[in-house]
């Protein structure tokens, strides 16, 4: 066996990692077979419907919207959204879409299309379900028939001329062409499987036929048999494995009356999406961010159920040990935290969260989804008719304690003295690796600090997704690219990624948080992001990052850097509301919200600072792409020694001079050789916080 590794590292070089971690991931997941499959799932006994109910527990769904206000209220926002689709016209030609979608800008006007026929279909099926009226069920079909007309359900922003310069993630070998089926086709057969499962009772079997065939031309056996040269197929730390098995999985479930033989389909999700769970972190944590996570929950959960119900139980992937623990922490602690690519609102949708929590009884996702979550205003496809389907669970909700958390599997830290007070900060920090490619961000390093919901020191979220954001020229772009984030540069040196196209993987390019504490009183964070960068200039950096509770925040940045050298503390403050605004003084930053002002103050050891105010160059590759500079201010300094300090104090003032007043009263001193003390005065009475010289840096004296 060494002899054979030896001899296909020489072959292919760089491969060797990618190989090596495929033939681990496959032995220690044990792989169901499709004969396992077929002992626990009757395909003999199946009565369509029978994806998510069936027809026998229709009358206690109806007896639920009838007598729960809150279902009766959801039910009648689903008749009123099928009236519309009863009269909805079908496009004959059906609009084909543009070879370069994320370029033009009627591109998604075809999507949209795409997506009322499914979301039509589903929604007029499921009603006839309910209703029995068989108005809902034509109409459906027809739409369903339309649907399956279109050529292909794959986004050509997916096809070989635009996807293939694509970075691949980890655990995706280099050498990847065949790009037929994607997210959004899985997106749309699982969709339709639905609509074949809750129409089959009244398909003709020409209509049937027309609906099965597109289920298997445009998904199964696109894939089936062929798994190894797609690129999602193996890659069990991104979105797109479990999003694209739903599809398939969906797909070959609802079929089995016809074709028992794609039980192998099933088999093969099952497995796939076992491997991706497995990947969670301990603690619940997701490096691709919150909003991929939240996408690839919403597709899991649907596979999930669907298998578990036609299996009776015995492949229930509910009950996987990453997503049994902690199947909704992700969504709650890390509110506000928007790194990479994702969002940090509060994400759902509601039904997806019911479902968790009453598979898992969950206290705490119960909590998350009674605060945050409102189901009448999610606009995913088709959520009303699950939030029927899973109703609000009854397992009773428990309030979080403490509410602050460390996600140690992906070195995130999210500091808060309260979930639900506006006057309280929240502090979301990240370190981890620079080894995303796909949705993470060159920020290791980076913190968001929200207060009365606003991101005073913000993140800039996703870039634009046009065709050439997600190859090499990503870095380029200001949100993706270490220039867009609030770090630490020497000399303009910048970090790099751990993965380029058709090259090695670079181990170790990131950081970590090496210290968390939380308690009533206060957070700290302390982070070490100094193999983020190349080495050359930026030669050492930790972050340490106090929460004073409720809001008085202190960053402390040690930076190693050759004497003479050019040191930066970015900070992107936030810009988008209106009544939003910071004003720069010499020895402060006045940030402003509304009638909320923060003071942003700037301290130095034996050395002096400039504030400056500067911006960076926006345009996204697309049609209607407009040049923008996005602002932001930097503490910067001249390196006088080969350790620098800068600490950053943050605290809510009542207005400008108050904020003059506290300037005069900051000091950062070197109280002796192996301590720093950083103190302020004001009215409430002084603070001060000391620093202790550890074997590799300065951190939090206990």
């Amino acid at each position: 066996m060494a002899t054979i590794l030896r001899t296909v590292a020489q072959d292919l070089r760089g491969k060797l990692v990618c190989v090596l971690i495929l033939a681990i991931s496959f032995s220690l997941n044990a792989q169901v077979s499709k004969e396992d499959m077929l002992k626990s799932i009757k395909i003999d006994k199946l009565q369509h419907p029978y994806l998510f109910f069936t027809k026998d527990e229709i009358p206690a769904i109806q007896k639920r919207i009838q007598s729960d206000q809150e279902s009766k209220d959801i039910m009648a926002g689903i008749l009123m959204r099928a009236h519309r689709w009863l009269y909805f016209q079908i496009k004959d030609p059906a609009p084909m879409p543009p070879s370069h979608p994320r370029y033009v800008v009627n591109g998604s006007k075809v999507d949209e299309y795409y997506s009322e026929l499914t979301e039509g279909a589903l929604t007029l099926a499921f009603v006839y379900q309910m209703t029995g009226d068989m108005a809902y069920a034509k109409k459906g079909i027809e739409l369903a028939i339309a649907m399956s007309d279109l050529v292909d359900w794959t986004n050509p922003a997916h096809k070989f001329d635009i996807i293939y310069t694509r970075v691949w993630p980890w655990n995706v070998p280099d050498d990847r062409v065949v790009f037929s089926y994607d997210h959004m086709a899985a997106d749309r057969a699982s969709t339709m499987a639905m609509v074949y499962d809750w129409l089959y009772p009244v398909f003709t079997k020409w209509e049937r036929d027309k609906v099965r065939g597109a289920l298997l031309e445009k998904a199964i056996t696109k894939v089936r048999g062929n798994y190894d040269f797609f690129w999602w197929a193996s890659s069990y730390r991104c979105n797109w494995s479990v999003v694209c098995n739903n599809g398939l999985g969906l797909s070959a479930l609802t079929l089995l009356k016809e074709d028992p033989q794609v039980i192998d389909v099933v088999a093969e999700a099952y497995n796939r999406i076992g491997l991706t769970f497995d990947q969670i972190g301990e603690d619940g944590g997701w490096q691709e961010s919150r909003g991929y996570y939240d996408y690839m929950m919403i597709t899991g959960v649907l596979f999930s159920d669907a298998l578990k119900r036609t299996s009776n139980g015995t492949y229930n992937l509910f009950q996987h040990k990453k997503i049994r623990s902690h199947p909704l922490d992700f969504f709650l602690y890390s509110l506000t935290a928007n790194f990479g690519d994702g969002g940090g609102e509060p994400m759902g949708p509601s039904w997806m969260v019911n479902k968790l929590i009453s598979e898992t009884g969950d206290g705490t996702g119960a909590w998350y989804r009674d605060k945050f979550l409102n189901q009448r205003t999610e606009n995913e496809p088709g959520s009303g008719v699950f939030d029927i389907i899973w109703p609000k669970s009854s397992v009773k909700p428990v309030e979080p304690k403490p509410q602050s958390k460390l996600f140690k599997s992906i070195n995130w830290a999210i500091m808060r003295s309260d979930f639900l007070d506006p006057s309280t900060v929240t502090i979301a920090c990240k370190a981890g690796y620079n080894d995303d490619p796909h949705h993470g961000h060159l920020d290791c390093g980076q913190f968001i600090l929200t207060w009365y919901g606003v991101p005073f020191i913000r993140d800039l979220g996703s870039g634009a997704y046009d065709e050439i954001y997600f190859n090499e020229d990503r870095w380029l772009y200001p949100e993706a690219s270490s220039a867009g984030n609030n770090l630490i540069f020497v000399n303009g040196e910048q970090q790099i990624s751990a993965k380029l196209k058709d090259q090695p993987w670079k181990e170790g390019i990131g950081g970590k948080v090496l210290d968390f504490r939380t308690s009533e009183k206060q957070d700290y964070v302390l982070m070490d992001p100094t193999h983020a960068y190349p080495g050359k200039e930026l030669k050492k950096w930790r972050r340490n990052i106090i929460l004073e509770k409720p809001a008085v925040t202190v960053i402390l940045d040690e930076v190693g850097a050759a004497p003479g050298a050019k040191i930066e503390a970015r900070f992107f403050p936030e810009v988008s509301p209106r009544s939003f605004g910071y004003e720069v003084s010499s020895d402060h930053v006045l940030l402003t919200s509304q009638r909320h002002h923060l003071a942003l103050i700037p301290l130095v050891l034996e050395n002096s600072f400039t504030i400056v105010q500067d911006g960076l160059p926006s345009l996204p590759v697309t049609e209607d792409g407009r040049f923008s500079w996005i602002p932001y201010f930097e503490t910067v300094i001249t390196a006088k020694s080969s350790t620098s300090i800068i600490v950053t104090l943050v605290l809510p003032v009542n207005d400008q001079k108050e904020a003059e007043e506290i300037v005069k009263t900051a000091k950062l001193v070197q109280s002796n050789p192996n301590e720093l003390e950083v103190s302020i005065s004001r009215a409430s009475g002084v603070y001060k916080w000391v620093f202790a010289k550890e074997k590799d840096g300065y951190a939090l004296k206990n």
